[in-house]
Parts: C-alpha cells; structure tokens; sequence
C-alpha cells in the first residue's frame, strides 16, 4: 500500500494539541486564559470578605472568643476583652485577676462610675457583691481604675472601651441600699447605675472588701510614718491610741441646707464626739483630717493638747488624708462617702452625725440611715435649730 503523500505528514505535524488529543480518543484539557484566572482571584477574595464579617459580628453579638490582654501577652477565651492595667496584680488568690486560663462565667456586669473617691468606692464594692451574688462576672471600666488603683490593690479587671460600646447592657438603677430584687437578676449583661454605698450591699463581705481596698505599700507606710511621729503636744508623749476625724465641708455647706433641708457638723459636735472618745479611751490623741482644715483650726477645741491637724485639704489628691485615716484606731465621721470608708476599713469605734436633716427633707427618699450606718456605730443628733430657726420664719 502506497504511504502517504509528503503533503500530509506535514499537515498531521501540524495538527494542534487538542487534534491530537481527539484523534487518539483522550478528552481535551481545559487550559485557563489569565483573565479567567483573575476573575477566579476575585470571587474568592469575596468569599473570604464575607466569612470574616459574618464571624466577627457574632463573636461581639455572643460574647465569645474575644481576646484577653494580659501581661503575659497570651491568648486565651474570654466572654469579653479584657484591659489589665498597671496596677491590676496578677494574684492567684484573688477573686479575678488576669488569669492564665479563664474562669467559666456567664454573662458580665459593670458599673457606671460617677462621683469623687468615697463614692467610687461604694460602686467598686456593691458591684463585686451583686455580680457575685448573682453568679456574673465584674468588670470595672477604665475612668474608675484610674481612681481607685493609685491608692489600692484592687482585683477586678477592667473593661475594653470597644467592649462596653459594643455589648447589649440593661441598665439596673440602684437605690442605696440593699432590696430583695437586686439578688435575683436574671439579665446577663447588667450596667449598674446609682450611687450606692451601703453596707447592706456587701458587709456580708466585709473581709473581701477590706481586701480590695488594701492601700499600697508605700501610702501604708507613710502613714504610719506620720503617725508614730505624733507626740501630744504639751507633754511630749508617744500616744497609744489615734481617733482619726473627717470633717466634710466644701460643697456641704451649700448643698446641704439650700437643697436637702439638712447641716454638717458643727463645732458642738465634734466636741461632744471627742468626749465621748475621752470618757472610753485613755488618752486618745484625735489626727483632723478635713477639706476646710481653715475652719477646723479656728472652730475645734485644742485647749486639752490632744488635737493634732493633719490633713492637706486636697480634694483632688485625697490620697494622703484617707491613708491616714484608715490607719488609726477609731473614727470621728461628719456625713460624706469619705468618712463613711474610712471608718468602715479602720475598724474600732466610729461615731457620726445623726439626724442631719429636717423630718421633710426629701434627702430621706434616696437616704436610709439605718442602711447607711452600722448598727454598732455611735451616732449623735445634730443640731437642727438653724434651720428650724429659717423654717418658722
């Protein structure tokens, strides 16, 4: 049989891929062009856009898998993100403090901080007793770490600034003092707002906030510097007991009568408290403590030379005055948040202003005294003739 003609092996030389592919039986393959290449790019960057939005919008809707910030840099689950400040130790004892392996909480609450120091203080301390109460875990937001950190050793971590924007919080108004509904809040993510300082919160906690509010080292020990460095003044002597006294002044003057029917202590007053210190106590020698320390020099009984004034007056730096406080034995308190604490973390005897108020001041509708002072503390009444005086006429 003749071979082919040389014409014809040049035209199946020739022949494409495919033709060949499709003369000896096999399927094509399918080669992608660069333009098919991008647009496959494309699609999948797409894809990838979406999933990631998806993810990130239920991560803050269920409060899971966000990160912790700690110290240690790592990265474990927590039902929020978590800021660990300067000033927040790592304490294994504690109840929370950054921890290496997140505790198993459900749901989280905070507070609303408002108000100067003594009032951050009952905020800190009713929040830690209604989150645990209601089994939630606290967290305090940034403004009051700031606050309370220079001066104690809290343990409650701190709150993201993004978390707080983005999380679906119930706020919870606080009366100031304890009432049966707050024990039973079912709402996960609570944001308490108020000012609540009441013992009725959290004195069943009593060990665990004098904990919180240990003071640090250094302002521990200045004050007690400042302290064994007293002597009474005529005689020389070391005293062996020290009754801190707080006299609130400031902005009580005008609040206080004008919108709450009500007084501060007065003169009368500190001295019959300070009697009342020296009929139980062998010499006591009393360390005043105030933010009007002009008036306190001109108006308190130093004739004894058992009276020691020692404060700075420093409303924006109280950090001096309530060391000192809290380190003494016993407690002389006017009205105020300031005093309140520092009574409440010194321990011993406290006497304080009672009955500062006319019977229709409307101060009584958000102020219980019975829920606002101890039962075993000391009150004494105030004089309420000054007003009386204005009311009648």
């Amino acid at each position: 049989m003749p071979g082919p003609a040389p014409d014809a092996w040049a035209c199946k030389l020739d022949l494409s891929v495919h033709e060949k592919m499709r003369l000896l039986g096999r399927p094509a393959m399918w080669a992608p062009s660069h333009r098919h290449l991008c647009l496959i790019f494309l699609l999948a960057c797409v894809f990838a856009c979406v999933f990631f939005l998806l993810i990130h919008q239920n991560l803050f809707h269920s409060g899971l898998d966000l990160f912790l910030l700690c110290p240690d840099r790592s990265r474990v689950t927590s039902p929020v993100a978590i800021l660990c400040l300067s000033g927040t130790p790592v304490n294994t004892n504690a109840t929370f403090s950054c921890p290496k392996h997140p505790a198993s909480v459900s749901g989280t609450w905070t507070i609303d901080p408002k108000g100067r120091f003594g009032n951050q203080m009952g905020q800190y301390a009713t929040l830690l007793a209604l989150a645990q109460l209601n089994g939630r875990q606290a967290f305090i937001q940034p403004s009051m770490h700031a606050v309370l950190a220079p001066v104690f050793r809290i343990t409650l971590p701190v709150l993201a600034p993004e978390v707080d924007r983005h999380a679906p919080w119930q706020e919870l108004e606080l009366h100031d003092w304890m009432s049966e509904e707050y024990a039973h809040v079912k709402e996960p993510w609570v944001k308490l707002t108020g000012f609540p300082c009441s013992w009725t919160f959290f004195h069943h906690l009593r060990e665990q906030i004098r904990s919180e509010f240990t003071l640090h080292e250094h302002l521990r020990q200045e004050a007690q510097r400042s302290l064994s460095g007293l002597r009474f003044p005529r005689t020389g002597d070391r005293p062996s007991t020290f009754v801190g006294v707080h006299v609130r002044r400031g902005d009580y003057l005008q609040v206080m009568p004008l919108h709450w029917k009500g007084v501060v202590g007065d003169r009368a007053y500190l001295q019959q408290a300070m009697d009342w210190f020296r009929a139980r106590h062998k010499a006591p020698i009393f360390v005043v403590t105030s933010n009007g320390m002009e008036w306190c020099r001109e108006n308190i009984d130093t004739s004894r030379g058992d009276v020691i004034f020692a404060g700075d007056g420093q409303e924006g730096a109280p950090h001096k005055d309530f060391a000192l406080l809290t380190q003494c034995n016993h407690t002389i308190m006017t009205i105020g948040t300031f005093g309140f604490w520092a009574a409440y973390l010194a321990g011993g005897d406290t006497v304080y202003l009672a009955n500062f108020t006319l019977p229709d001041s409307s101060f009584l509708k958000i102020f219980k005294p019975e829920a606002a002072f101890l039962p075993e503390w000391v009150g004494i009444n105030a004089d309420l003739s000054p007003l009386q005086g204005k009311a009648e006429s």
